[in-house]
């Protein structure tokens, strides 16, 4: 049973508790991480959420989530997941950010309520990715202001989570973070 460190606001440590009983109704506070990938050109990798996802399948999110175990450092779990979900390893990852949200997912009745942490790497987008069909639908390139409009246009189609984290995106190819 895969647990989740709890947090509280301040992203403090609280606890932890499994991954179902942290996304149950009405969620409990944890920590949890969201990779953005983004090439030379500035464009950013979105994955399409697998169908057999217990929170928002088949929506569009950013590159990598999940969660780090207790005590995991942030980067470390990241680093993992990217391996397990997209088949990339030895990707550089800086934090840039967090982003508090809680969202209810009205097709399974979870709940996210996180203290995520962003990251940003770097990747060439010619890079051999090998998405697991278990967790990665489909997977898309897209410059920040076609996301940033497809968000506003059409936000059933994406993670709760996304116009948050892709908030921190840069907004020039090479540029820091906003």
């Amino acid at each position: 049973m895969e647990l989740v460190e709890l947090v509280d606001v301040e992203g403090r440590p609280t606890g932890s508790a499994t991954v179902a009983e942290a996304h149950r109704e009405p969620g409990q506070l944890h920590r949890a991480f969201s990779v953005l990938l983004v090439d030379a050109a500035g464009r950013t990798l979105l994955q399409q959420r697998a169908a057999v996802k217990t929170r928002f399948p088949l929506r569009w999110a950013n590159a990598c989530c999940g969660h780090p175990k207790p005590a995991e450092p942030v980067a470390d779990a990241a680093a993992r997941r990217m391996a397990e979900e997209l088949g990339l390893s030895g990707v550089a990852l800086t934090e840039i950010g967090v982003y508090l949200y809680r969202a209810a997912d009205p097709q399974t009745g979870r709940v996210e309520h996180e203290y995520d942490h962003v990251l940003l790497g770097r990747i060439d987008p010619a890079a051999p990715i090998r998405p697991d069909p278990a967790e990665v639908a489909d997977l898309h390139w897209e410059l920040p202001e076609a996301l940033r409009t497809a968000l506003d246009s059409s936000p059933e189609r994406y993670a709760p989570w996304l116009a948050g984290v892709a908030a921190y995106l840069p907004t020039r190819p090479g540029a820091a973070a906003s």
